[in-house]
């Protein structure tokens, strides 16, 4: 019988200077994978091997990526038969510039455990299922993880993307530092070095992430903090948000807020310092106060006994509804410094080079009335015909170029006037609905536990600005809306979970609607609640 497998399968009988050695780059746009495969022909050639390079690029950035497809032979004077693309089975090594695309080499059978050396950065780039799942689309990266360290002979990963970005270079430096580390090749790193050097641009900084990535992987250098896994973040110090508060002041008032989270369980200072983190950012130290302040009711609540998941639940959910996204805050981040540095790397612009970066804003009247006293702006609201009038004038598409100084200037002004947040329309509004949504949760405390849990988990379907928000609150209420029809039964903390989940998973409502119809449905005495 003919062996339809025999072609997947190393030859395994072959010399070692008849040896074809294949190995496969996966890398989109912008990551240096042609370069990346252009330095590991040079290395081959340096070593007396014969090398030949190819590639099929993906159909978009996130929709498929590059492979680069190298074969090399020892050079016997007879030139070899090199293949064009890989073959399932049939990769010695296997390069991937992020996770996922790890994974996808995988799933399409690049990666083998009798053969592959698989060498991945362990960043992730959100693709483009992943950014359009309404919840958290994000795939597990554990499981990634687990299944290459099963698929293949042999799995080196650590975050070369941070290597590359400390060293002002690109990925491609770092990944090839890895390989070089891995031994995979039988060549020196002096020939890598000088494959680098051949180049000519970015030298100094490409040999400096290439030798940081290539002492990683041979265990030289120590993992830093946070690698391979979310680096738990420090708690900032407070940007002054105000002139009457001075260096001292700030840093007072921070030490007492870090001191009531030091104070709180265990298990919630982790969720609680992020929480403080952000809201101090978002608005000042005082705000951070009330943050905490809401919290304490929550903790107050719970026990050890239940891990604390109210209160876990409490400090990430408070945190994100205390800041909100209003014209404010849009301008206050389109005109950090830090959005500007990330802009110019993204775009790749060069040391002293102009940077021309113009900004949509379409604002309705309820954006405008939102950043008016309160006052002022429910009088306008309250008016209609005034409202429609305003609203003619206002709600058009404006675009702003923030490298101009009228226009930094102007979304400049409108980020200053986050101290007088606190007397606005949007920021009375945002409390009330916040205020009902707390209280509604921890009311359910005594009773269904869970059910208060997975209430204070509904606060993730709010998000967004303008529309996207109103659009979210509307699900928010749907879903809440199903509480009277769950009164007293075992399972409501799972009704309001699967409800929660069809309204993330569809942006329409078309699922939540038919979750709504069933839980309408129900049994009203199938599953009566256990009084404790």
């Amino acid at each position: 019988m003919l062996d339809h497998n025999a072609a997947l399968r190393p030859k395994t009988g072959a010399s070692d200077d008849e040896r074809v050695i294949k190995l496969a780059v996966l890398a989109v746009g912008g990551q240096g994978g042609g370069v990346l495969a252009d330095w590991i022909t040079d290395v081959a050639e340096r070593n007396g091997y014969v090398a030949q390079s190819t590639s099929v690029a993906g159909v978009a950035q996130r929709t498929g990526a590059t492979i680069y497809y190298i074969e090399m032979a020892r050079d016997t004077g007879r030139l070899p038969v090199f293949a064009l693309s890989p073959s399932q089975g049939d990769v010695d090594i296997l390069i991937a510039a992020e996770l996922m695309e790890a994974g996808r080499a995988i799933i399409r059978g690049f990666v083998t455990p009798e053969r592959t050396t698989l060498i991945t950065s362990s960043h992730r780039i959100a693709a483009v299922s992943e950014k359009i799942e309404p919840g958290d689309g994000r795939a597990s990266s554990e499981k990634v993880h687990a299944t290459a360290q099963a698929a293949a002979k042999r799995f080196i990963a650590f975050d070369m993307e941070k290597i590359a970005a400390d060293n002002g270079t690109m990925i491609s430096a770092s990944l090839l530092g890895a390989l070089a580390g891995s031994d995979a090749l039988p060549f020196t790193r002096e020939s890598y070095e000088q494959a680098i050097g051949a180049g000519g641009r970015g030298v100094g900084p490409s040999l400096a992430a290439f030798a940081a990535a290539c002492d990683r992987a041979r265990g030289i250098a120590a993992a830093p903090a946070g690698d391979e896994a979310e680096a738990r973040p420090a708690i900032a110090q407070p940007r002054p948000t105000a002139s009457v508060s001075g260096p001292e002041t700030l840093l007072k008032g921070w030490q007492a807020l870090a001191g009531r989270v030091a104070a709180l369980p265990v298990p919630v200072r982790d969720m609680a310092e992020r929480g403080l983190k952000k809201v101090v950012d978002y608005q000042d130290i005082a705000y951070g106060g009330e943050y905490l302040d809401r919290l304490d009711k929550a903790v107050a609540l719970d026990d050890a006994e239940r891990d604390y998941a109210l209160s876990i639940a409490a400090a990430k959910h408070l945190a994100n509804a205390m800041c909100y996204d209003d014209m404010i805050r849009v301008a206050d981040l389109k005109t950090r410094s830090t959005r500007d540095r990330r802009v110019r790397k993204e775009v790749g612009v060069k040391e002293g080079s102009v940077l021309q970066v113009t900004e949509y804003f379409h604002p309705r009247i309820e954006e405008f009335c939102g950043t008016l006293p309160a006052g002022l702006g429910s009088y306008i609201e309250n008016r209609p015909k005034l409202a429609d009038f305003l609203d003619r004038r206002i709600n058009r598409g404006r675009h702003i170029r923030t490298d101009s100084f009228t226009g930094f200037a102007m979304l400049w002004f409108i980020g200053g006037l986050r101290r007088w947040r606190r007397g606005l329309l949007r920021h009375r509004v945002e409390v009330e609905h916040l205020e009902r949504w707390y209280r509604l949760a921890l009311g359910y405390v005594p009773q269904d536990y869970a059910l208060a849990t997975e209430i204070l988990n509904c606060r993730r379907l709010i998000k967004g600005y303008s529309d996207t928000h109103a659009r979210a609150q509307s699900k928010f209420d749907r879903v809440l809306s199903a509480l009277p029809m769950l009164k007293g039964r075992n399972d409501a903390a799972d009704w309001i979970r699967r409800l929660r989940e069809a309204a993330l998973k569809d942006e329409k409502g078309d699922m939540l609607d038919g979750a709504l119809k069933t839980v309408a449905t129900l049994d009203e005495t199938s599953a009566p609640i256990t009084k404790m």
